[in-house]
C-alpha cells in the first residue's frame, strides 16, 4: 500500500509465473516497455462531476496490528495507509513525487538559514482540530519530536531520520505556528510530521508502544475507523462527521484482509473493487473480466531480497556469493512474463529506473557470475562436495533459511532457491503463518533470506533506517561505518545533485557489502471498476486520502 512519508514494508505474496496474459485491458498485444516512475492512471475526474455516496471495498494483506507509524511494529504498509486516511497529511504529493501543501492542515510552510542553522515555521489551518475536541498546535509536534529522536529508549521506534537532526521545537507566533530548529541542514524535512500524529496518544511509552494496537485512538484526518471486524477481518472506514477540511464523496471505505491466492477471485466475484494485477496468472485472469479496466503506473515499487548477517552469512565473501548466484535479469524475465510490459531489473537500493538520480552502481557485485560466487565460497572455507551440489566447513553444512510468507506464493524462493543450489549453497524454505512474517520474523531479524517490498520511498532519507548500521529497519543487520557516513553527509546536503551522487557512492557500498538484492521494480498493474474516479495506479503521486475518489455518475 502507498504511503509517501511512512516507510511502508510490503511482503511479496506472490512470485514469479511463466503464464501468458493479454496487454492494458484492451486484449492481446505485444509486450512493451515498462511505464516510467512517476506515470500515472487514475480516472481523473472534478469531484463535481461524481456522485456522492457508494463503498469502496480493497483488500489488504492481514490484519493490522500496530498503527502507530513510529513504533517498530508499525511499518507494514497497509497499516501505514490506513493511518495517512485517519491522521493530518501535511503534504500532498504530484505526478513527480513532489510534495505540495495539504491546505486542508497546512496553510504555509517556510524554510530559513540563519547563520548556518536550517528553521522551518509552519502555519497551520486554525480550524484544524483532533476528534477529542482539542485544537492541532506546536505541541502535537514538540511531543512527536521528543518522542521519536531516539533520546528515551522506552519508546519502541521505526526510526528516528529526521527526528534526530532536530535540535528544538517551539511555539511559534501563536500556537498554530510551530518553529523546528535542526541541528544541522536537514534537506528532506518534508518528511517529517506527516501523517501527524496527536500528542495526546503518543506522550508515554505506555501510549506509544501499545495503545495504537488494533486502534487508532485519535484522529484528525477525513476519516475514522467505523468498525473493526476481526472475526470477519475486515476494517471499516467512514468520514469524520467533525473533519474541517474536504469531506470524502464516499460513504465508507471497506478493507478486508485476504490470503493473495484469494484476491484475483474475491475481484471476480464482485467482493472488493481492486485487485493487482503484478503476477501473470492474475493478470490474465483479471485482464478480460467484465465490469474491469486495467490501469498501470511506475511507482517507488522495489521487491528486494535481504541477507543476514548471522552464522555463515557473518562473512562478507558469503553474502557477495549469494548475490552473485542469484540471476537477477532471469527473475524479471520470469517476473515480467504475461505482462503487458517487461520489468525493469534494479541496479539501485535508492532510485527507480528513469526517476532523476537513478545509477547502476552494482559492479561485479551484483552480476550474476556463478564462477566468483563459487570461487568466494571456496575462499570463505565452504568446500564443495564432490558433484558441486553442497558445501561444507568444519563439518558443518552450509545451509541458509529463506522465511516465507504462509498466504503467499513460494515461485519467488524457489526461484532463488534453484539458483543458490547452482553454487552449492542449500536453501530451506521456511513458511510461516502471514500475520507472524514481520512482527515475529522479519522485524527481529530471524532469516538468513527474506523478500518483501519496498514502497514510495521518494525522499531518499526514508531509507536511511534500513541501511544504517543497527537502523531500526536493517532487519538483516549489514551495515558499515563507511555508508554510515555518506548517508550523514547525504541527509544533511540540499544541494539535490551532491545529495545523489553521495547515495550513489552509499549505494556502491551497499552493493559491496551483501545488504541485500534489489531483484526488480515492481510493476504496478491494477484491475479497477472503470465507474471509479480518481484511483487507480498512482505512480508517485498521492492519493489524497481518497477525499477525491468516488463513483461516476
Amino acid at each position: 500500500m502507498r504511503n509517501s512519508t511512512a516507510l511502508g514494508l510490503v511482503a511479496l505474496l506472490a512470485g514469479v509465473g511463466l503464464t501468458a496474459g493479454c496487454g492494458g485491458g484492451s486484449g492481446p498485444g505485444q509486450q512493451g516497455a515498462a511505464p516510467k516512475t512517476g506515470s500515472a492512471d487514475i480516472n481523473p475526474q472534478p469531484r463535481e462531476s461524481l456522485r456522492q455516496g457508494g463503498t469502496l471495498k480493497l483488500s489488504i494483506q492481514q490484519w493490522i496490528t500496530q498503527y502507530n507509524v513510529g513504533q517498530v511494529d508499525g511499518t507494514q504498509g497497509d497499516g501505514s495507509s490506513i493511518l495517512a486516511l485517519a491522521e493530518p497529511k501535511l503534504w500532498f504529493a504530484d505526478d513527480n513525487g513532489v510534495p505540495a501543501a495539504n491546505p486542508d492542515v497546512l496553510a504555509a510552510a517556510d524554510v530559513s538559514t540563519a547563520g548556518g542553522t536550517q528553521i522551518v515555521t509552519y502555519k497551520l489551518n486554525p480550524k484544524a482540530a483532533w476528534s477529542d475536541s482539542t485544537p492541532i498546535t506546536w505541541q502535537d509536534f514538540a511531543t512527536n519530536w521528543k518522542t521519536r529522536n531516539g533520546s528515551d529508549e522506552r519508546f519502541q521506534l521505526s526510526g528516528t531520520t529526521g527526528y534526530d537532526a532536530i535540535a528544538n521545537v517551539e511555539r511559534g507566533a501563536d500556537d498554530r505556528t510551530v518553529k523546528v530548529t535542526f541541528k544541522t541542514p536537514y534537506a528532506d524535512w518534508q518528511t517529517l510530521f506527516d501523517p501527524l500524529l496527536p500528542g495526546s496518544a503518543i506522550d508515554t511509552p505506555e501510549e506509544f508502544n501499545t495503545g495504537w494496537i488494533e486502534k487508532i485512538p485519535v484522529w484528525g484526518g477525513p476519516w475514522k475507523i467505523g468498525s473493526a471486524d476481526k472475526t470477519g477481518q475486515t476494517i471499516t472506514m467512514v468520514p469524520n462527521p467533525s473533519y474541517w477540511g474536504t469531506k470524502p464523496l464516499l460513504d465508507s471505505i471497506v478493507y478486508r484482509a485476504l490470503d493473495s491466492t484469494a484476491i484475483t477471485e474475491a475481484y471476480l466475484n464482485n467482493e472488493i473493487d481492486q485487485a493487482p494485477g503484478r503476477q501473470p496468472e492474475a493478470y490474465q485472469r483479471l485482464a478480460g473480466a467484465a465490469n474491469t479496466v486495467i490501469r498501470t503506473g511506475g511507482r517507488w515499487d522495489e521487491t528486494q531480497l535481504t541477507l543476514g548477517h548471522t552464522g555463515a552469512l557473518a562473512d562478507e565473501r558469503v553474502r557477495q556469493a549469494v548475490q552473485n548466484a542469484v540471476d537477477r535479469g532471469a527473475i524479471a524475465a520470469a517476473q515480467s512474463a504475461g505482462l503487458p510490459f517487461k520489468v525493469n531489473t534494479l541496479g539501485s537500493h535508492f532510485f527507480m529506473p528513469s526517476q532523476e538520480g537513478y545509477r547502476d552502481t552494482s559492479a561485479e557485485f551484483g552480476k550474476f557470475d556463478l564462477e566468483r560466487a563459487r570461487r568466494l565460497l571456496d575462499e570463505a572455507g565452504w568446500k564443495a562436495s564432490a558433484d558441486g551440489r553442497t558445501r561444507a566447513k568444519d563439518g558443518a553444512p552450509l545451509k541458509l533459511v529463506y522465511v516465507v510468507n504462509g498466504n503467499g506464493s513460494t515461485d519467488l524462493p524457489q526461484l532463488v532457491q534453484n539458483m543458490l543450489g547452482q553454487a552449492g549453497v542449500t536453501v530451506e524454505l521456511r513458511k510461516v503463518p502471514g500475520n507472524d512474517y514481520f512482527a515475529k520474523y522479519v522485524n527481529v531479524g530471524a532469516f538468513d533470506l527474506a523478500s518483501f517490498r519496498q514502497v514510495d520511498n521518494v525522499f531518499p532519507s526514508l531509507l536511511d533506517p534500513v541501511y544504517r548500521t543497527g537502523g531500526d529497519q536493517n532487519y538483516g543487520g549489514v551495515g558499515t561505518p563507511e555508508i554510515d557516513r555518506l548517508l550523514d553527509r547525504a541527509g544533511a546536503e540540499t544541494d539535490r545533485g551532491k545529495a545523489v551522487e553521495l547515495l550513489n557512492q552509499a549505494d556502491a557500498l551497499l552493493w559491496k557489502a551483501g545488504h541485500s538484492v534489489p531483484l526488480f521494480q515492481t510493476p504496478q498493474i491494477s484491475a479497477v471498476r472503470p465507474g471509479l474516479a480518481n484511483f487507480g495506479a498512482f505512480g508517485l503521486r498521492s492519493e489524497r486520502q481518497y477525499v477525491d475518489t468516488g463513483w461516476t455518475r
